[in-house]
């Protein structure tokens, strides 16, 4: 191969609108800018549908790294969920069927662990609050969430407003919250056994 080529991948490197609070724009980047002035570019979008993600969902490092020369839109799991729980399908997914139907036949509980937030990257509240449907429409009677508060894909202080949604929601459709512990503990990825811990045993 006589020519080659360079991917180079800047997590959190972006076009911005130019103003005051646009960090990159107003910070002195003399060796991008020679890039810039030397060679070809162009400019495209990474978030929301350009990148296989919902109108409007702000994008994020890991969908950027699977998009990057695909040559196609790759459709992330988030959408896929979000179309199976609008048109129904979900409910005939083998593994839901599985589950819920082992549960109702048993006699045993349903419990649901993960991410309480809309941040969109490790999960949606929408698909909790359909899996809580899914819940009610099986008869479960004993439906727990454990919930992760997140404060990191989304405001550090927003949590409380998603307990408060997800208890009103859980009124008219199923589940109890069993558990609230933070992601920091829950979803440590530096595999230190002693914040995982505090989630553990509270389990």
């Amino acid at each position: 191969m006589s020519k080659k080529a360079l991917l180079m991948i800047l997590d959190g490197w972006g076009i911005g609108d130019q103003g005051k609070d646009d960090v990159i724009f107003n910070t002195p980047t003399p060796y991008w800018d020679s890039l810039l002035a030397a060679y070809p570019h162009s400019e495209l979008q990474a978030s929301g549908e350009n990148v296989g993600l919902p109108d409007g969902q702000m994008g994020n490092s890991e969908v950027g790294h699977l998009n990057i020369g695909a040559g196609r839109i790759v459709y992330q799991d988030l959408v896929k969920i979000n179309r199976a729980c609008a048109d129904g399908s979900i409910l005939k997914n083998k593994e839901i069927v599985s589950a819920f139907s082992y549960a109702k036949e048993n006699g045993k509980n349903i419990h649901f662990m993960g991410l309480t937030s809309n941040g969109g990257v490790h999960s949606s509240f929408d698909h909790l609050f359909k899996l809580c449907d899914i819940s009610k429409e099986y008869g479960i009677e004993n439906t727990f969430i454990h919930c992760f508060m997140d404060g990191r894909d989304t405001d550090p202080k927003s949590g409380k407003c998603f307990i408060e949604q997800l208890t009103a929601h859980c009124e008219k459709s199923a589940g109890k919250i069993a558990s609230i512990v933070g992601r920091f503990y829950a979803m440590d990825r530096d595999k230190r056994w002693e914040r995982v811990k505090v989630a553990y045993d509270c389990w």
